[in-house]
């Protein structure tokens, strides 16, 4: 099993940019296809981004140019640089990952129940 722990949220103004970090223990890192995803208060939880080891990183739309997903498989973190951020990324930021058991990039990589495991979340709020 991995465990996940994130880090880096805060407050920021609109325009503005964060890095969150995820730290990965317990397991092989580089068997797990990794991403994060956010919760909105009165949401439902979305696909932020996701990678697996040496594959193409997948976004969702809302955060495409913006967001960039970084994954360090020796030293078992994942980041999310976040850039020209917007009232509307804020949220509950969760580091999520499950095995490599088919492709990462899939269209379903968004789906919340695909994943296995599951960081506790670190709050990004952005103001006007």
């Amino acid at each position: 099993q991995v465990q996940l722990v994130e880090s880096g949220g805060g407050s920021v103004q609109a325009g503005g940019s964060l890095r969150l970090s995820c730290a990965a223990s317990g397991a092989n890192f580089s068997r797990y296809c990794v991403g994060w995803f956010r919760q909105a208060p009165g949401k439902e939880r979305e696909g932020v981004a996701a990678v697996g080891s040496g594959g193409s990183p997948v976004y969702a739309e809302s955060v495409k140019g913006r967001f960039t997903i970084l994954r360090d498989n020796p030293k078992n973190t994942l980041d999310l640089q976040m850039n020209s951020l917007k009232p509307e990324d804020t949220a509950m930021y969760y580091c999520a990952a499950r095995l490599w058991t088919w492709p990462c990039g899939s269209p379903y990589w968004s789906r919340p129940s695909n994943y296995n495991y599951w960081g506790h979340g670190t709050q990004v709020t952005v103001s006007s």
